[in-house]
């Protein structure tokens, strides 16, 4: 079947991060989201007994870092754990050591935003430390950006930053578009829509990466498609002193994936799900673009897994609260360029604290059509009304129809005058042989 299919191609090329070894703790901070009931279709001697505890009570892992009245919540992609967000934890905050922690230390206001900054990076459902449902129907972007704001109120933010990335970019837009008066500012790093958008650019590449990881059978082997997958290749083919990048990141590569094991297939599969679903509505965006918030869009030009086209045009989606960022790197951009990528974060951080006019933030040009101006007026009158609604989506569907007709009729006409052309007689003038015999 498609979906299969689609879920095969996307376990080739959509890799988990590899996980750090735990630190020791003193507590586990969980935040407890909600309470899932077992399927009445599902029989308990059909599920066994270690999976049939995880429908119960749905806790989510977190930790927090740093201190300071600048929040920013960090929302990670598929099949990723919250440490994937390290080089921002460090950078933002000035420390790796979680606040839960007995030696952890605060520098103080230290980073460029001023006053301090506390993250807190969470593991979402299915992957990790956190509680791992086993319907399919328990994952969608719109269920775990339920979750991150139930951590909100867990942790007392009444309004946060949220940065997103891959599959945490579509759950930070949901989650801006439920409760867009709770948000500060938006990133959305490596971001792509749900559907076809999740399909990889298929290149040579790609399928080299794909056949690769079908034959991995050791952390080793794996570690070689891993980095392949989220970095470009002239990074890691530099030189870290006398040492290629490429060996000193497949060493931890293998450290990591040693340590941790993979992602269930269950937290693998509905995770896949929620992507695919993942949709966007115009009612969503103009929700976000309407509550007055900035929004970054930092991209990986090399990335084969989300591709920059997408993450551009949802970005003007945005226009004119939004900017684009573009990098040289793939797509962990965050790791490949982490001091470009920090210093966009904290220029989204400064530009929303003085609130800055959203036409001086944004660097995309205002490109909409007669059409698109047409649609956004429509949907800003008529945010309340269901009819209306009904009434944008006919119209849309009209407006798609006469394009399409409009193309076919110009077709007709085109091919229509190329056949007159054939049939219509050539006039021959007499020639010169013909007149001299004559």
């Amino acid at each position: 079947s498609f979906s299969l299919s689609f879920s095969s191609l996307c376990k080739f090329v959509l890799i988990q991060f590899p996980l750090s070894p735990s630190r020791a703790v003193t507590t586990m901070p969980y935040c407890n989201v909600g309470t899932q009931i077992s399927s009445p279709t599902t029989s308990s001697s059909a599920v066994a007994p270690e999976d049939a505890q995880l429908n119960n009570d749905v806790k989510i892992f977190y930790r927090t870092y740093g201190r300071g009245p600048t929040k920013v919540l960090l929302i990670i992609g598929l099949a990723s754990s919250y440490e994937g967000w390290g080089p921002q934890i460090k950078g933002l905050t000035g420390t790796d050591v979680p606040n839960d922690e007995d030696d952890a230390v605060w520098s103080g206001g230290d980073n460029e935003a001023g006053g301090g900054i506390e993250v807190c990076a969470f593991d979402n459902r299915g992957v990790g430390r956190s509680t791992v449902p086993i319907r399919k129907s328990d994952y969608s972007t719109k269920i775990m950006a339920k979750d991150a704001i139930t951590l909100l109120d867990h942790l007392g933010w009444k309004k946060a930053h949220v940065f997103g990335h891959s599959m945490g970019s579509m759950i930070a837009c949901k989650l801006a578009a439920m409760v867009p008066d709770r948000v500060l500012s938006l990133a959305l790093l490596n971001a792509t829509g749900g559907g076809f958008q999740c399909l990889p650019k298929l290149d040579r590449r790609t399928f080299s990466v794909a056949y690769r990881f079908l034959k991995a059978k050791s952390p080793e082997q794996r570690a070689e498609v891993d980095l392949d997958t989220h970095y470009s290749q002239e990074y890691l083919e530099e030189y870290v002193g006398t040492v290629k990048r490429r060996t000193i990141l497949y060493q931890q590569y293998v450290k990591g994936i040693s340590s941790s094991g993979m992602q269930s297939n269950h937290g693998f599969d509905g995770q896949l799900s929620a992507c695919w679903n993942h949709k966007m509505t115009q009612t969503e965006i103009e929700a976000i673009k309407s509550a007055g918030f900035l929004v970054s869009v930092i991209h990986g030009r090399d990335d084969i897994i989300a591709q920059l086209y997408h993450a551009r045009r949802l970005a003007e989606r945005f226009h004119p609260m939004a900017r684009m960022v573009d990098l040289h790197g793939g797509h962990l951009v965050s790791h490949e360029r982490s001091e470009e990528v920090n210093q966009a974060l904290f220029d989204l951080i400064k530009a929303s604290e003085v609130k800055m006019i959203p036409h001086d933030w944004t660097n995309l040009p205002n490109a909409l059509s007669w059409w698109d101006e047409k649609r956004v007026l429509l949907v800003k009158d008529n945010q309340s009304g269901s009819n209306v609604s009904i009434k944008y989506h006919l119209i849309e569907k009209l407006h798609l129809c006469l394009l399409y007709f409009l193309s076919i009729l110009i077709m007709l006409l085109e091919f229509g005058r190329k056949l007159v052309r054939r049939l219509k007689p050539v006039r021959v003038g007499n020639s010169i042989a013909y007149i001299g015999s004559q």
